[in-house]
């Protein structure tokens, strides 16, 4: 499916029309705005709606060569614009990026792509606030929701599941082959036979419910969403994927679904989807739609995660499963290059197998050995926790490159042959429609496993990577995991500077954006984020601080409780701030949020509640997020006190307005451990260039993240909430008072504990 590139007009018509583009999207806000019966009208939300049509109305998009042919035989680059907004809670960022961007989209006859980081947010904006807009403007749009494609069932392949297919060897004509990964396959045959029979009936029923229309083939609409493991092998993923040609493409749900997105003015998608789709045509051309990024302090994080790779050293059977499906495929379809698969196979398991005892004898002290738990106490890893070994300074040992460097090339040359394959029977599928079936079925047997020979070939290539001197390395580590009867040592590779994979991957691409949060400031400056998301130095980008309506300093109080313990001497600190938090908590009457920096911090404050309390406290750990929310909003609607341990995931996006949270109780500043591999192979970097990781990095990180954390406290303009923080540094280290200055101004009150 191709998106229509709409040209972009000649420049002096795209000159004049800038201001009037502006204009009229603006007035489409203020219309929007007046026919919002009791809708408060706030200078911030207008001001930022003001910047919005600003910047969207400077892109130019479209092709170059479009814009002004005859112009040059070199024509300037296309005009980039890229506002970055903070726009503090209670502005309402969501009404003032949408209007001017749809309003603007419907001018220019081009697409609104609205990006966020949490389903949350996803659904708020296609249930919510959509709908209300395409009530109100005065031009009709549609709009529709993206999901990613294994989010959605794959009809041939649950019907195969259904009909009792998951067990099988290897037959020429496709039937008796599985497309389980070979976990699976070995999972079933440890899974009791009393599970193994529940899942082929949970598989049935799934068949059933699709065929009768009870289900619409989205994993989110079923009832009881399935364990990642039992949605897997029925997920519609592309690598197994004949599209058009598949004999059951009429009633596939993802690509019915696709056709909405094809015909919607208006796209929303997550920040996940947007990386991992640039360039595979399922959403607008970033150089031709107006993209928006709402919850954008998530986005370097999601790209690190988007961009790092890992391939198993130890688990090779697919290999051998997968050239013997190539060889048999292969020779239906006469394609030559299958000659070399065997040789291809045999070395590259072998090389994997030689990297994988290898990486043992180098790193095998480090990866049998307790890890060192933040704060400096040993933990023994859980059970199917792994061990982790990183490799210094981005260089392998010299032993491990030899068998990476056949891995990678014998690798290539395998995939080069699916290929080959894949081509040929796409090519079969059009010739022979009435094969069309059993064709696409040995077209999914090769797609099922290709993606783990595409992932040992990408972690390779990346952990040989040679760093130019002067850049910075990528992170690059081992892992070892106890799964079962099974050792298992992967390897691992990301890069290092989210930054740099942005400009590379999407800034390149993109011609006019919005990226909006209400912490996008650190300690009161944008550079931090700038750098993160690779916008520093950007001539296009432009920044705008909109500050809450909110009157913070009357409406909420900061005590900052100072402990003796020093918050470092992690044993200590937690005994005397539970003795603090319990004697503040017994003061509570109705709502209240207290959010910990870890589980164990958490537990102990649990096991620290008398009796008289313990009915008052809501556990995150205890129960399904909604349902304990649920219990919370009621209990404080009946008049009880009603109190929420939460860690992290409640710092941010809860919306608990009013009495649902009077006290927010910060337990420890929310600094997180620098003990991931690539945030230690940045900081080893930072440190070798006389730089300081804590104060570049794990300062600023924390000031958003706490910035995060104190906006749950006051969500509307009537809203008293006092804030407790009971770690000393906030108020006693220079670089606590850099948080406080990325914080509200609420009136601050410091005691000392008892």
């Amino acid at each position: 499916m191709r998106w229509r590139r709409h040209p972009a007009p000649d420049m002096s018509h795209y000159c004049m029309s800038q201001q009037e583009w502006a204009a009229k999207a603006l007035q489409s806000f203020d219309a929007v705005v007046s026919a919002t019966g009791g809708f408060r009208s706030r200078a911030g939300q207008r001001r930022m709606a003001e910047q919005v049509a600003h910047t969207f109305s400077q892109a130019q998009l479209g092709k170059a060569e479009d814009a002004d042919a005859d112009a040059a035989e070199s024509p300037p680059p296309p005009a980039r614009a890229i506002a970055v907004v903070q726009a503090g809670t209670g502005v309402g960022k969501s009404l003032a990026y949408s209007v001017p961007a749809i309003a603007m989209a419907l001018e220019r006859g081009t697409r609104v792509l609205i990006s966020t980081a949490t389903v949350a947010l996803q659904e708020q904006l296609v249930n919510k606030d959509l709908p209300a807009l395409a009530e109100r403007m005065e031009q009709p749009f549609r709009f529709a929701l993206a999901k990613g494609r294994g989010r959605y069932v794959c009809k041939l392949k649950l019907e195969r599941l259904a009909g009792g297919g998951a067990a099988g060897g290897d037959g020429a004509d496709g039937h008796d082959d599985d497309l389980f990964a070979d976990e699976e396959a070995e999972a079933n045959a440890r899974r009791p036979r009393q599970e193994s029979e529940a899942r082929m009936q949970f598989y049935a029923s799934m068949a059933d419910a699709l065929a009768t229309s009870e289900w619409d083939g989205d994993r989110d609409t079923l009832q009881a969403p399935p364990e990642p493991e039992v949605w897997s092998p029925v997920a519609a993923e592309s690598s197994s994927c004949t599209g058009k040609h598949c004999p059951v493409f009429s009633q596939c749900t993802y690509y019915d679904r696709r056709k909405a997105l094809v015909a919607a003015q208006v796209i929303v998608a997550n920040h996940d989807l947007l990386l991992s789709s640039i360039g595979a045509r399922l959403l607008p051309e970033l150089d031709n739609c107006l993209l928006v990024l709402d919850e954008a302090h998530h986005l370097p994080a999601t790209a690190l995660q988007q961009f790092a790779c890992e391939a198993d050293l130890s688990r090779l059977n697919w290999i051998d499963k997968l050239a013997s499906r190539a060889l048999r495929i292969g020779a239906l379809v006469e394609v030559e290059e299958i000659a070399d698969v065997p040789a291809h196979a045999a070395r590259l398991r072998a090389a994997l197998q030689d990297a994988a005892r290898l990486a043992m004898e180098v790193y095998g002290d480090e990866l049998r050995a307790p890890r060192p738990a933040w704060g400096g106490r040993a933990r023994t890893p859980a059970p199917g926790i792994p061990t982790r070994a990183r490799v210094a300074g981005g260089v392998l040992p010299p032993e491990l490159v030899e068998p990476l460097a056949q891995a990678a090339h014998h690798a290539e040359g395998f995939l080069d042959a699916l290929r080959a394959i894949s081509k040929a029977l796409r090519a079969e599928i059009r010739d022979k429609p009435d094969e069309a079936r059993r064709l696409s079925t040995l077209y999914a047997q090769l797609g099922a496993l290709a993606p783990r020979l595409e992932a040992v070939h990408e972690t390779a290539q990346l952990l040989l990577q040679d760093t130019p001197e002067g850049a910075v390395p990528a992170a690059k580590w081992f892992t070892l995991q106890v799964d079962g009867d099974y050792i298992v040592v992967k390897a691992h590779a990301s890069p290092v500077l989210p930054g740099n994979t942005l400009r590379h991957n999407l800034w390149s691409a993109v011609r006019g954006a919005v990226l909006t949060s209400a912490t996008l400031t650190s300690c009161g400056q944008f550079d931090f984020f700038l750098r993160e998301a690779g916008l520093f130095g950007d001539a296009a980008v432009t920044t705008l601080e909109v500050p809450s309506p909110f009157d913070y300093a009357l409406q909420g109080t900061l005590i900052a409780t100072e402990t003796t313990a020093d918050p470092r001497e992690a044993q200590a600190f937690t005994a005397e701030m539970v003795d603090a938090l319990l004697s503040d908590l017994a003061m509570v009457e109705s709502g209240a949020l207290v959010l910990f920096t870890s589980r164990d911090q958490m537990r102990q404050a649990v096991d620290a509640l008398p009796t008289a309390m313990r009915a008052s406290v809501l556990v995150q750990t205890a129960l399904p997020r909604p349902q304990l929310l649920a219990r919370h909003r009621e209990r404080v609607a009946n008049g009880e006190p009603s109190i929420i341990f939460g860690m992290q995931s409640f710092g941010e996006g809860l919306d608990l307005p009013g009495a649902l949270c009077e006290s927010l109780f910060i337990t420890k500043l929310p600094f997180a451990p620098p003990d991931d591999p690539v945030g230690e192979a940045r900081a080893e970097w930072l440190r070798a260039a006389g730089r300081d990781p804590f104060s570049e990095l794990v300062v600023p990180a924390t000031a958003i993240r706490l910035a995060q954390w104190v906006g749950r406290a006051i969500r509307t303009e009537e809203d008293r909430a006092h804030i407790y923080c009971y770690d000393k540094r906030l108020v006693r280290t220079s670089y606590g008072q850099r948080l406080l200055k990325g914080l509200p101004p609420f009136t601050l009150e410091r005691r000392v504990s008892a």
